[in-house]
């Protein structure tokens, strides 16, 4: 029998103090029953003042079906669950037990909750015009049994809270960057163990985080959102006899500086043990010296509970070598290139002062590479007072495999750990198979993710950037949402950039959001804009939640209708400077945007995408009129695509791997015979390239799938193979640990690549991952939020097995094949509730097949393996025998 796994709502791993007053609900079911499917579901809700209300749907929804009570108060506590009935093949109709009990809360609702205030304190700068972080205390005293507490919490800065020396939470970096001149996480946490009777104390300490610290490249910009860090805290404390305490940030708080003199995102922390102010964390600390905190002025930004999880701890690292440079200075390596700092414990005289200096890789001399750093130190700095200390920066972070330490003191052993930060998100998916080449590059593509997920989907994370690109994440958005649940993170980003857009960019979707390069920056692209269409569904695909589509329609509409400047025939206008296929591998180093294919191609190729995108969108929110709109549209845009770029014999011009695979993929060539001749062309590309890539961040994501569905999957995996450089696994070859920004981040020979622009974390190019998950594994979404499983594994390049597994919205998916004695076997699970379509090897028919475990053989023999073309004067290539 079906049972109910686990009960969501909206997108929260803990449904505490959430922002929506009636949120969907969810639950996944486990069990390997055949072709269960639901036919109705109950759900039991006990409040307080209602009391225990059932309700019963009969219907197979089981993915955020609607809350179906009267909505939520702030602060108000529910608690559901859930069973269901469903029927089985032949019909069979049986009910699952009630799940297991889980808690809502509601956080504070409406703007006229908060009755504190945001206070801050005098500003101090640092010698290098940080502002350094300041401690706040407020004492208070309790004399009565409590019965519930919260805090709730934000701060225009970063933030670290205490209650009677207990650290509040386990959040780092809190409430995390958002475009603050819009919107304004808050935290919410249950502080009820931390509190007793007598005089208590609510301590913070706040730093300037993104509101204040210098933010972009060229120099950057200091105080972008505002001249000093605030702090707004809401202690509500309900007792048992009924009475209600709030102590709230007001002008009683009393300030100080402390042993951080500054603490920024890019340059580091510098911490000073001697300045620590002993026992400032406990009620007897005299605080008569200190400031008076100054109330600020409650911000018009919308003060809002996060969607999506907050930044944490993730695991430590330990040191896996201790390198001796040539100039003689000690480096530790951490054999894994990472985000977050350094955990050290150390022992030293007064004065001493210890120099951390953060770097991804190694020059070719051996010594730490900061030159791709640009204007960022990447430093931390620890001076000791004599005693054992145990520190860790507090408001910084570091993207590094590698520490040159300066000033250890002689004799102390190297105590320290490497500690692992990023948004919290539920891991979903895992992929292995028995290449372990590709093995190392899907854990590259995981490793670059999970260090680019910090509080906002990033670039890079150590260099002087750090910043929202519309585009990387436009392309690796399929590949993100199936290794980790993104929906609540992203929608949250999506958020942001719509109000961005449409009230700051004149309807343009900025390059990055939220937004604070300048306003001469080149606006309207074509591929970084368009993500706020095409991540939007992409996050429908993966999660089913309609609800992101319609909240980011009107930015949908105001762009592809009203900001996305055009010519009469509807394509692009010709004049707009496009970064078109950024980072071509024959691009040259300082000219990443001077790729190999016309800019305004890839600009018109994704015209005719979004428009088609924007046709489906229209279907589903059920706008007709739209529908027909953009369905006559985007035949309009594809023709005029191909009178612009196809030329009469049917060839594409230019014809590169990315302008061929954009055409095949997006169907634009017009008949079955273009797209056949254009398939063979793009192998002849591949082939004469002797597979080594040829694309950059648009192209890629396209290229493999686009070979392996033309009927060339042998050709899709020689080229995945490669190992010289530009490929995916050259880099692997060169030790990388995550994706790179360059194919050639760094030389064959060693050395650097000489652009300014050279990040060795960047998820990008590991786009690929989809095809890994997809074709090689065998499983993606048929239908929105894995409703029906499309299971079509290609295998090939030698791989003997694949096994790929992906929690969604209806439970566990698994897809193990292998090739063994010229048989191909395939055993596949299908979540209750779901279904799937099968496609096996060499076969045409497609099966379908409900839930439960199947399994199927197949005689089965691997093609041909490719060779390369080349000039007969021209030493053979290495034809990569993976084997």
């Amino acid at each position: 029998m079906a049972y109910i796994k686990s009960v969501t709502l909206e997108h929260h791993n803990i449904p505490f103090g959430i922002g929506e007053a009636s949120p969907r609900l969810s639950w996944t079911f486990e069990n390997e029953q055949q072709d269960w499917v639901q036919t109705s579901y109950e759900i039991e809700i006990k409040r307080a003042d209602l009391g225990t209300r059932g309700y019963r749907v009969f219907t197979s929804d089981s993915v955020l079906v609607p809350w179906p009570a009267d909505a939520l108060k702030s602060r108000e506590v529910a608690n559901i669950r859930v069973r269901a009935t469903g029927r089985t093949q032949p019909p069979t109709e049986e009910q699952t037990s009630w799940s297991e009990y889980i808690t809502v809360e509601a956080g504070l609702l409406e703007r006229q909750d908060w009755t504190s205030e945001f206070v801050a304190a005098p500003k101090t700068e640092a010698a290098n015009s940080a502002i350094t972080p300041a401690l706040l205390r407020k004492i208070f005293k309790i004399s009565k049994q409590v019965r519930k507490a919260r805090l709730y919490i934000t701060a225009q800065g970063v933030y670290e809270a205490q209650i009677n020396g207990h650290q509040v939470g386990d959040q780092i970096l809190a409430p995390g960057w958002t475009s603050y001149n819009y919107h304004l996480n808050y935290q919410t946490f249950d502080v009820k163990e931390l509190l007793s009777t007598g005089d208590q104390l609510l301590n913070v300490e706040l730093g300037e985080g993104w509101f204040c610290t210098r933010l972009g490249f060229g120099g950057g910009k200091r105080c972008i959102y505002g001249d000093r860090p605030a702090i707004l805290a809401q202690l509500e404390i309900a007792f048992v006899d009924g009475e209600i305490l709030t102590v709230g940030s007001d002008e009683t708080w009393k300030t100080s500086t402390g042993p951080i003199i500054s603490s920024e995102i890019y340059d580091g922390e510098i911490y000073d043990a001697s300045l620590v102010k002993k026992g400032w964390d406990s009620v007897s600390f005299d605080d008569k010296t200190w400031n008076s905190v100054e109330v600020v002025d409650f911000p018009a930004s919308k003060i809002l509970s996060p969607k999506g999880p907050p930044v944490r701890r993730i695991e430590t690292l330990k040191i896996k070598d201790v390198i001796r440079s040539p100039t003689g200075k000690t480096i530790l390596d951490f054999g894994q290139n990472l985000v977050g700092y350094l955990q050290v414990r150390v022992t030293g005289t007064s004065g001493t002062e210890i120099e951390f200096q953060h770097v991804e890789v190694l020059s070719h001399q051996g010594e730490c590479a900061t030159r791709p750093l640009r204007d960022c130190k990447a430093k931390d700095t620890l001076r000791l007072s004599g005693e054992s200390i145990v520190w860790e920066p507090k408001f910084t972070f570091h993207g590094f495999r590698y520490v040159q330490i300066v000033g250890w003191p002689e004799g102390e052993p190297l105590d320290i750990k490497a500690v692992v930060l990023h948004t919290d998100m539920e891991e979903t998916g895992s992929f292995k198979c028995s290449n372990s080449d590709i093995n190392q590059l899907h854990q590259n593509i995981k490793w670059g993710m999970r260090g680019n997920f910090l509080s906002i989907p990033t670039d890079c994370p150590q260099r002087d950037e750090r910043l929202g690109w519309t585009g990387d994440i436009q392309i690796f958005s399929p590949t993100a949402s199936f290794l980790y649940n993104t929906a609540g993170m992203l929608s949250g980003w999506l958020q942001d950039l719509a109000v961005e857009q449409i009230q700051d960019n004149d309807g343009v979707p900025p390059l990055v959001c939220p937004n604070i390069i300048e306003a001469s920056f080149p606006k309207a692209q074509a591929a970084w804009a368009d993500a706020v269409i095409l991540t939007p569904y992409d996050l429908y695909t993966a999660f089913g939640d309609v609800k992101i589509l319609s909240d980011q329609h009107e930015s949908m509409k105001v762009w592809i209708d009203k900001a996305l400047p055009r010519e009469a025939s509807g394509l692009w206008n010709p004049t707009v400077h496009q970064l078109g296929d950024w980072l071509d591998p024959d691009a040259p180093p300082d000219d990443p945007a001077k790729g190999k294919t016309d800019p305004h191609l890839v600009a018109n190729a994704y015209l005719a995408r979004i428009t088609q995108t924007m046709a489906k969108i229209s279907k589903i929110l059920g706008f007709h009129d739209d529908y027909d709109h953009y369905t006559k549209e985007a035949e309009r845009i594809t023709a005029a695509f191909r009178d612009e770029y196809v030329t009469k014999s049917g060839r594409l011009a230019p014809d590169t791997m990315t302008s061929l695979s954009l055409a095949l993929s997006l169907n634009l060539l017009g008949d079955s015979k273009a797209s056949e001749a254009a398939a063979k062309r793009l192998v002849t590309l591949v082939r004469s390239s002797a597979f080594k890539i040829g694309t950059g961040f648009v192209g890629t994501p396209l290229i493999l799938p686009v070979l392996a569905t033309a009927g060339y999957p042998q050709v899709a995996y020689r080229m995945l193979l490669e190992k010289k450089c530009p490929s995916w696994l050259y880099p692997i070859t060169m030790g990388a640990t995550t994706m790179w920004e360059r194919w050639d981040s760094m030389l064959p020979n060693g050395k650097i690549n000489p652009g300014s622009m050279t990040s060795f974390n960047h998820y990008a190019l590991g786009s690929v991952g989809a095809f890994l998950h997809g074709t090689l594994g065998g499983i993606s979404p048929k239908e929105p939020g894995w409703k029906v499983v499309r299971v079509e594994p290609v295998p090939g390049g030698r791989v003997t097995w694949a096994k790929v597994a992906f929690r969604g919205p209806y439970g566990q998916v698994r897809c193990e094949w292998e090739v063994k004695d010229g048989k191909f076997t395939i055993e596949i699970l299908i979540p209750p509730n779901s279904k799937a379509e099968v496609k096996l090897p060499g076969q045409q028919d497609i099966k379908s097949a409900g839930s439960g475990r199947h399994r199927w053989s197949l005689d089965y023999e691997e093609g041909d393996w490719p060779t390369a073309l080349r000039d007969p004067f021209s030493p053979p290539p290495d034809e990569g025998d993976p084997v």
